[in-house]
């Protein structure tokens, strides 16, 4: 999904000129594969992984895994880009990405993107087996196929993108023989997993729809139905946020359930409810503050929740 940011980065004038083409290709590099995204991709895998298998975890296949994911998710932005650089251009948020200023042609995007694809499948694979492989696909394809068109098309595209954010826990579930615990008996952790698969779509809907207000007017220009646009007034963006919010609050109990931790419980509960605060702030003011204070809560919540489901959430030893 598309990241808030819109800090430029360009090369340092100071710089050589072979400096400054380096340091501008790695800004191209940076926009192309959009890292904070991947980062929390990265740890979304990590954290089902770790609820599921705990200490007994192969951390050197979790490596390869991770690896894999990097690349897919990679792919999936720079196809998303390739998609997007017509309404990309209208957008000042979006408009000194690489594809379509022009850095880089569509041709060797497209090029780019499908060798990532391939090679990130093969090390997921690799490191995982079949079901991890096809779970990273599976995100792909939704993301980049079904996702990315619908934001043209339909204020829906929000409850579409949220899947593909939450299927990387199927990755990290599936790399860690998710399935084969389940089929054995191990109910725990596959409850713990789809809680976490859970909170991550719910949790995208205040973070997303604090983004769309923020950037509604961006949004009505290229054309993009976001919630935001096709109800300016913010009321049913802000519905949906508070109920995803609200809805996040029990479910995210539920990642206590492996290590039967109160911690894991007491920090569940405060970030998903700090996050129902600062969603309520917004229903109620829909203003660019409040958005961005729930954009900032989102992220702080978010990474409470997988911090604490790692140092005390994973199954007993």
């Amino acid at each position: 999904m598309t990241s808030p940011s819109t800090m430029p980065m360009t090369a340092d004038p100071t710089l050589s000129p072979s400096a400054g083409a380096v340091a501008s290709t790695a800004a191209d590099i940076s926009r192309l594969i959009r890292p904070r995204i991947a980062v929390m991709v990265l740890a979304t895998v990590a954290t089902a992984a770790w609820l599921t298998a705990g200490q007994s975890l192969n951390g050197a296949a979790l490596a390869v895994v991770l690896l894999g994911t990097l690349l897919v998710a990679a792919s999936s932005s720079i196809a998303n880009q390739i998609v997007e650089r017509h309404t990309d251009r209208l957008m000042p948020r979006t408009a000194a990405r690489p594809l379509v200023t022009g850095r880089m042609g569509v041709r060797d995007a497209w090029i780019l993107a499908a060798g990532l694809l391939v090679a990130g499948l093969v090390i997921t694979v690799a490191g995982g087996g079949w079901a991890a492989g096809a779970a990273s696909l599976s995100t792909w394809l939704l993301y980049v196929l079904v996702y990315t068109p619908l934001k043209r098309v339909t204020p829906l595209n929000t409850a579409v993108g949220a899947i593909a954010g939450a299927l990387p826990v199927a990755i990290g579930w599936c790399a860690a023989g998710g399935p084969g615990r389940l089929l054995a008996g191990d109910t725990a952790s596959g409850i713990a997993a789809g809680a976490l698969a859970t909170v991550l779509y719910l949790w995208q809907f205040p973070h997303f729809m604090a983004i769309a207000w923020l950037y509604r007017r961006q949004y009505s220009d290229a054309g993009l139905k976001m919630l935001t646009v096709v109800d300016p007034g913010g009321l049913r963006a802000a519905g949906q946020a508070l109920a995803a919010a609200l809805a996040m609050v029990p479910v995210s109990l539920l990642l206590a359930v492996p290590s039967a931790s109160v911690w894991m419980f007491l920090v569940a509960a405060t970030a998903s409810v700090a996050y129902v605060a600062a969603t309520m702030r917004f229903a109620v003011a829909r203003d660019d503050a409040s958005a961005r204070g729930l954009l900032m809560v989102s992220l702080a919540s978010l990474a409470a929740i997988l911090v604490a489901a790692v140092a005390c959430g994973g199954p007993p030893s």
